[in-house]
């Protein structure tokens, strides 16, 4: 990767034989990359959302490969491959949901299969390319997303989407990045629970490139639509099914009804890794359900009356959306059309 193409934010620092993760559970106040020389730290930080966002996740997840042969290659001539596809298993099941984790792991495992005496170089390019691809890819679909804000007064955006969850730039967060460069617009930041990614990092994020943004608690969203502040709801996606339905995190599903209600489009911006053809529709999307503990008051213990739900996604139909905006293209009005032609 280029000097002139590195982002300013890295959520991933690749050295050659070690993986630096920034931890984003401690951002803003505190900016701490952890080391990682094995899959299964990597596994273990994509576990705990110290790295997040669906493209970062893949990138990740194709340096832990590298790091498992890294590992494995010398130390085990014998079984090394069976050694490398256990890490692999293990990187897959570190967060169920966001498809690039999967479509990353079998373009490894695509260089895996090829005859080689060693395969390391072969497997270093590979996880190298998809991490420079999707900035690239990042800086494409926010200029093509731009073009549909054109005379937009203002965005609510939600999550985080930008440098800190992909390769770098961003998906939604990229688009407005993109936008807002062109001609400055109004941008809102849903504080996204029970996380806070739009209060900690997408905040952050934008203040890094000198963008103001103005924080909106996640139950104004309704309010500040109403006020006509904002055109668009522009969001990003942890994976799109063939007819169009978008899983993205929880709430995403309530700004695009309630977009709908007040005449405001959606859009979902995310590279073309995210579309899962193979899934007919939002309702065959696994939701990850992460622990209730994440959401209740320290008193409330495991023997406790209360509990918490805590769906980590929802699923937007593809009927509220007005925008896919991919690398490769734009997919106006997905309900019509879904996205199988996209990829041909």
């Amino acid at each position: 990767m280029t000097e002139q193409n590195r982002p300013n934010v890295q959520a991933l620092i690749w050295t050659g034989d070690s993986l630096k993760v920034l931890d984003q559970r401690q951002l803003p106040d505190v900016s701490v990359y952890d080391e990682y020389r094995d899959a299964e730290g990597v596994a273990e930080a994509i576990a705990t959302m110290r790295v997040r966002g669906a493209p970062a996740i893949g990138i990740a997840a194709a340096y832990g490969v590298v790091l498992s042969c890294l590992r494995h290659f010398d130390e085990n001539p014998a079984d090394w491959r069976a050694r490398v596809e256990a890490d692999s298993e293990r990187l897959a099941k570190s967060r169920p949901t966001a498809v690039n984790l999967f479509w990353a792991l079998a373009q490894m495992k695509a260089v895996l299969d090829q005859p080689s005496d060693n395969p390391l170089p072969a497997l270093r390019a590979r996880a190298e390319k998809i991490h420079a691809d999707d900035i690239a890819d990042n800086r494409r679909m926010g200029e093509l997303g731009a073009d549909l804000l054109q005379g937009a007064a203002g965005v609510l955006t939600h999550c985080n989407t930008g440098a800190l969850a992909t390769g770098g730039y961003g998906t939604a967060l990229g688009v407005i990045r993109s936008a807002y460069r062109r001609n400055p617009l109004a941008v809102y930041a849903g504080e996204t629970r029970p996380w806070l990614q739009g209060a900690r990092l997408t905040i952050w994020e934008l203040s890094q490139d000198g963008i103001p943004a103005t924080l909106i608690a996640d139950s104004a969203a309704a309010w500040l639509m109403k006020s006509g502040a904002v055109n668009w709801v522009v969001v990003g996606a942890d994976r799109i099914a063939a007819n169009g339905d978008t899983a993205n995190k929880i709430g995403t599903y309530a700004l695009a009804v309630l977009a709908r209600q007040h005449g405001v489009k959606v859009m979902v911006a995310a590279p073309t890794s995210t579309l899962d053809p193979g899934i007919e529709s939002g309702n065959d999307i696994e939701i990850e359900q992460r622990n209730p503990n994440e959401l209740l008051p320290a008193c409330y213990t495991e023997n406790s009356l209360i509990t918490a739900w805590n769906p980590v996604f929802d699923v937007t139909p593809a009927a509220l959306i007005s925008a896919i905006v991919t690398e490769r293209g734009v997919i106006l009005n997905p309900s019509e059309h879904g996205v199988r032609s996209l990829l041909q």
